[in-house]
């Protein structure tokens, strides 16, 4: 089985407690077909500059994952500068440069046709409109959103919503697209928008699966919790670590039942957890499927009482 992603391989500046690193190999593709690619196989389509080199696309090539859908273009790379000086469940924007991302046009190369599994990253909705509707065979498809896109951009999102099977935002964007503070209604009110299944990322308090309506007294919740960390590093990727994870390793089972699901809520976890322990992509490029079932394992363990 294989993933499509589609987002952005970005350069990072990322200052926290632990230090600063400058413009190390970033974006939302970058993170999650790392995190994907420890599950099954990864196809990434993105656009870099010709500031991005043999040792950035090494990264990928040292998890084989498919590159073919990366395209050059003349100019910079997408950079992001950011700091959590402050709170690290809350980055702080000092730059964005969009360079060669700003003009991107998503390309699919005719070997990804068929792909089983579709990711759409953290882009502008109309682009993850035209690539959905340009894979109309894939199994399932998930996507990511923000508050920019929530806020400025709501007709386009709502016409994504209507295309994904899963979701994956975070506790404030929930609220803000269902206008609701309470969890609960707000998760049931963005199911309504279209998506069968609903991850709700709560930082370092884990995650909450959403799954079913009220009208058939079906609905469920099932909560992932965060492993405590000594220290965090840098949490720029966990999100898109926690995606790479839940939806990589949803695309390595043979057959997708709610047990599949809850343990990839637990994987997710697992990966977005790695993620904060160094900077940029350091600790996904260190990682064996070893250490990531120890950890697995270690999730278990938590939430287990017998």
């Amino acid at each position: 089985m294989a993933i499509t992603v589609v987002g952005s391989v970005a350069y990072d500046t990322i200052e926290t407690p632990a230090g600063r690193r400058e413009r190390c190999l970033g974006g939302a593709a970058t993170y999650f077909s790392l995190s994907a690619s420890f599950f099954c196989d990864v196809r990434v389509i993105a656009v870099v500059g010709e500031d991005f080199g043999p040792d950035q696309e090494s990264v990928f090539k040292a998890r084989n994952i498919d590159t073919r859908g990366l395209e050059r273009a003349p100019g910079k790379s997408f950079f992001w500068e950011g700091s959590y000086l402050e709170n690290l469940n809350e980055a702080k924007t000092h730059n964005t440069e969009l360079n060669v991302f700003a003009s991107f046009e998503p390309k699919i190369p005719a070997a990804y046709s068929d792909s089983d599994f579709l990711f759409l990253a953290n882009i502008d909705p109309v682009l993850q409109k035209r690539v959905r509707d340009a894979m109309p065979g894939v199994k399932l498809v998930a996507g990511d959103t923000m508050n920019f896109w929530i806020k400025d951009h709501r007709a386009a999102l709502e016409k994504v919503l209507q295309g994904l099977d899963i979701l994956l935002i975070n506790d404030g964007e929930a609220r803000m697209i269902a206008g609701n503070n309470n969890l609960v209604q707000a998760a049931r009110a963005v199911m309504g928008l279209g998506p069968r299944f609903l991850v709700v990322k709560h930082g370092e308090y884990g995650a909450t699966l959403f799954h079913g309506s009220k009208s058939n007294s079906g609905e469920h919740t099932f909560r992932a919790p965060a492993l405590p960390l000594e220290q965090v590093v840098d949490p720029t990727g966990a999100g898109d670590s926690f995606a790479g994870g839940f939806f990589g390793y949803l695309a390595s089972q043979k057959e997708i039942t709610p047990g599949a699901f809850r343990r990839a809520m637990f994987y997710g976890s697992v990966m977005g957890s790695f993620a904060c322990e160094r900077f940029g992509t350091e600790r996904l490029q260190q990682l064996t499927r070893a250490d990531i079932d120890a950890r697995f394992q270690q999730f278990r363990d938590l939430t287990h009482l017998d």
